[in-house]
């Protein structure tokens, strides 16, 4: 077999060994928190959850920078006393952000849980954006090995702690906040442990090199305002749903995208050791390689929607308290196909051609859209509905526009392609919101296998197309 292609599959068994340690800590979670703590400690559950995903702010594209730049490199070849001063400084810019954001919680914000979050997330910030500079390092260099064995030794402490204080009794919120700090502290340790001839090495050898760090930035940022953007585009409509509704509704909300999100994980997966080997991969073979990926990750993600109807009924039954919420999902869970396509393809195809000016053009253009309609269905409408709606449409809109730049770019036709998943999208949400039975699985189950049907050559292709690579 190709090297290639068995190294392909060694960092594929990793990352897919801690990805599904993820997935059954996130099912866990989902399956049992909100049960045990309540509507509205659930809700500041998310809270927490919520405003630690952008913490990633705050390192202004630092890590970005280094990310995108040494794409590919072999581990042994970097510049350990450059990246250890690189480390110190971001250390220390970091801790001094969390400091102001801590007093700054104590100075404005009156609601004991509200302030607490905000000084959780002030630890959260130190935490995670230092993590994320090794992780970042192991994912470039390809070192996929160390990234999975870290990232999942977070997910196992914290799911480890959860379940220890929910047997004891303990159904504070606090405390399950704690533990994810732990959780992400430790694993912090161990990327520490695998990146030492980085981290660890005598002050003398510490220099304050600006020059790296703005070049770092200024290469960055773009991804990182991009990023952001990304995230913004859900979380614009989820501020909104918690400003305009109480916490218990974002509560429920943000169980339905996380229920939703489970998918994800894999697909994130494959992204992260996808990034570093297309780097090194002939341009000339790019357009060919999506081509064939494309179509088998639309033939997965298309199906894994079924899946829909099934968990439904299962976490109505579980989480009654929750059961109303669970409509949502037949108009979030398509979000899977969008964002599975970006994170696993157009995004990573982007990186690889260095186009973060447009990713960043993009997500921002369709930020300020979730703006303007966040504003529109929360405080001129006041519908939950509409509100929760916009979501899937936003992200369809940024996954339909990205990827028809990145064909014009690689020079492929997908309109017709686009067009078939975005009727058979449409069919799953109809079904699922209007007819709510076990006909809309029959009909949704119809609709895909017209959609297989029409795509029966290029199915057949793809496949083969596999096994010519795996002979190779």
């Amino acid at each position: 077999m190709n090297n290639k292609i068995s190294h392909f599959i060694k960092n594929m068994s990793y990352t897919f060994s801690s990805n599904l340690i993820s997935l059954l800590v996130s099912t866990l979670v989902i399956l049992i928190i909100p049960k045990l703590i309540g509507l509205e400690g659930y809700g500041y559950f998310q809270l927490y959850m919520f405003y630690s995903s952008y913490v990633g702010f705050m390192h202004f594209g630092w890590n970005d920078g280094i990310y995108l730049r040494y794409g590919g490199d072999e581990y042994k070849d970097l510049n350990k006393k450059l990246f250890f001063s690189q480390f110190i400084m971001l250390l220390i810019s970091q801790v001094s952000i969390a400091l102001i954001i801590w007093f700054a919680s104590n100075l404005f914000i009156t609601n004991f849980d509200r302030s607490y979050i905000i000084k959780m997330v002030a630890i959260s910030l130190i935490i995670l954006n230092m993590s994320t500079m090794l992780l970042f390092i192991l994912q470039a260099t390809n070192h996929i090995k160390e990234y999975a064995k870290i990232t999942m030794a977070d997910r196992v402490i914290y799911i480890s702690l959860v379940i220890t204080f929910l047997l004891f009794g303990i159904r504070d919120y606090k405390i399950l906040i704690i533990a994810d700090l732990i959780g992400k502290g430790l694993s912090l340790t161990f990327a520490i442990v695998s990146c030492k001839e980085i981290v660890i090495n005598k002050l003398r050898d510490f220099h304050l090199n600006f020059k790296e760090m703005f070049i770092n930035i200024n290469v960055g940022i773009k991804l990182m305002i991009a990023n952001i953007g990304s995230i913004l585009i859900i979380g614009i409509v989820r501020f909104g749903i918690e400003i305009n509704w109480d916490v218990a509704t974002f509560g429920k909300i943000s169980l339905t995208l996380s229920i939703s999100n489970m998918t994800m994980i894999f697909i994130n997966a494959v992204g992260i050791i996808l990034f570093p080997l297309l780097r090194r991969t002939n341009k000339d073979k790019l357009s060919d390689i999506y081509t064939v990926m494309r179509d088998f990750l639309m033939i997965f993600l298309l199906g894994v929607l079924i899946i829909y109807y099934p968990l439904r009924v299962l976490l109505s039954g579980w989480l009654p308290q929750y059961s109303g919420s669970f409509i949502y999902m037949s108009l979030l869970f398509p979000m899977v196909v969008f964002e599975g396509k970006m994170a696993l393809l157009i995004n990573t195809y982007l990186k690889t051609l260095r186009e973060e000016k447009t990713m960043l053009l993009i997500n921002v253009i369709i930020m300020l859209l979730s703006l303007v309609l966040t504003f529109i269905t929360t405080k001129l409408f006041n519908n939950l509905d509409s509100t929760v709606f916009i979501i899937v449409v936003l992200l369809a809109i940024r996954a339909v526009v990205s990827e028809l730049f990145l064909a014009k770019k690689i020079k492929i036709n997908i309109k017709k392609d686009i067009i078939y998943e975005i009727i058979i999208i449409t069919i799953f949400i109809s079904s699922g919101w209007f007819i709510n039975s076990i006909y809309s699985m029959l009909l949704y189950g119809l609709a895909y296998l017209g959609y297989i049907i029409l795509k029966r050559k290029d199915i057949k292709y793809t496949f083969e197309s596999m096994k010519k690579l795996m002979k190779a």
